[in-house]
C-alpha cells in the first residue's frame, strides 16, 4: 500500500490532535500539511515499523518541534494565540502533548514512548505531571447541553471532580440560550442533536453571537463537524467517549481561552460559529 493509502485513514485524528494542540484550526491544519511535505521529501521521516498511525504522529511531532512549535508567532497575535502564548508559561509543553496522546488519542505507554523517542517510565512522569498541572488550572462555571440523561450525569460528574461548577444541564437550544444569557458561562459542553429535534449546534451559535466561551462538541455524529471546510471546531470528542478524554478537552480549551485566569469575565470571542455539514 501506498504511504498515503496508508496515512489517509488518520489524517482526521491527526487534524483533531493539531488543532487541541496549537488551539487554532488554521496552524493546526498548517503543521499537518507541513508533516505530509516533510515525508514527501524525506521518506524517512515515516517508519512503517512502527504502524502507520503510531509512525504518521511521531513525523507530525518531529516536524512540529522542528519548526514552528519551539518558534515564535511572527506580525500580531490573535486573541487565542495571544492567550497559548501566556498559558504555555503556566503548562509544560511536552507533558501536554503526552497527556493529548494518552488521553484524546488512546494511544498506550509503549507507542507514546516511540512518538516522542523516550522511555515508558519517562512518559509516565509526563502524565503525572500533567495531570498535576490539570488539577492547578483556574475553576470555572460549565453550561452542558445535552438531553440523555445518563451521558449528561457523566458530563456532571466529570466537570465536578475537576473542581468546575456545572451551572445546568439544558436539554433543549431554549433552554441552553436562556440560561447562557443568564449565568455567562466560562465553558460549554454541547451535543449537537437534541431530543426535541432541537439543535445544540444552532444552541452554540445564538449563544455565541451574544457573548463568549469555549466549546467542547460531545457527539455521536462527528462527521457532521469534520467536514474538512472551515470553520470546525477545535475541541471534538465522539461518544462513547472515556472520562479522560472529556478531561483533557476540558483543559485543553479553558488552556487557549482567554478567560481562564478570569473565567466571569467578559474577554472576547474564543470560538467562532459553525455550520452543520448539509
Amino acid at each position: 500500500m501506498s504511504i498515503s493509502g496508508e496515512i489517509g485513514p488518520f489524517l482526521p485524528l491527526l487534524r483533531r490532535f493539531a488543532r487541541a494542540l496549537t488551539g487554532s484550526q488554521p496552524d493546526g491544519d498548517a503543521h499537518v500539511a507541513a508533516t505530509l511535505e516533510a515525508i514527501l521529501a524525506d521518506r524517512t521521516l515515516f517508519d512503517p515499523s512502527l504502524g502507520p498511525r503510531t509512525a504518521l504522529y511521531r513525523a507530525f511531532l518531529q516536524t512540529w518541534r522542528a519548526s514552528a512549535g519551539n518558534a515564535e508567532h511572527s506580525g500580531e497575535l490573535s486573541p487565542q494565540e495571544a492567550a497559548a502564548s501566556r498559558n504555555l508559561a503556566a503548562i509544560s509543553l511536552m507533558p501536554r502533548v503526552a497527556f493529548l496522546l494518552s488521553a484524546l488519542d488512546s494511544f498506550p505507554l509503549d507507542e507514546i514512548s516511540r512518538i516522542l523517542d523516550c522511555s515508558e517510565a519517562e512518559v509516565r512522569s509526563l502524565l503525572e505531571q500533567a495531570a498535576r498541572e490539570v488539577a492547578q488550572q483556574l475553576h470555572t462555571n460549565v453550561l452542558i447541553i445535552e438531553d440523555e440523561p445518563l451521558i449528561a450525569l457523566d458530563l456532571h460528574y466529570i466537570v465536578e471532580q475537576l473542581g468546575h461548577k456545572v451551572e445546568t444541564v439544558a436539554r433543549t437550544q431554549v433552554e441552553a440560550v436562556r440560561v447562557a444569557m443568564k449565568s455567562q458561562p466560562g465553558l460549554i459542553l454541547a451535543d449537537i442533536q437534541l431530543a426535541d429535534g432541537s439543535s445544540g449546534l444552532a444552541a452554540v451559535n445564538e449563544i455565541l453571537e451574544r457573548q463568549q466561551a469555549p466549546v467542547i462538541f460531545i457527539t455521536a455524529f462527528p462527521e457532521r463537524l469534520l467536514t474538512g471546510h472551515a470553520p470546525e471546531p477545535v475541541f471534538l470528542i465522539t461518544k462513547p467517549f472515556s472520562t479522560d478524554a472529556v478531561k483533557a478537552a476540558i483543559s485543553q480549551a479553558l488552556f487557549f481561552d482567554r478567560k481562564s485566569r478570569c473565567p466571569r469575565g467578559r474577554a472576547g470571542a474564543t470560538s467562532a460559529a459553525l455550520e452543520p455539514s448539509q
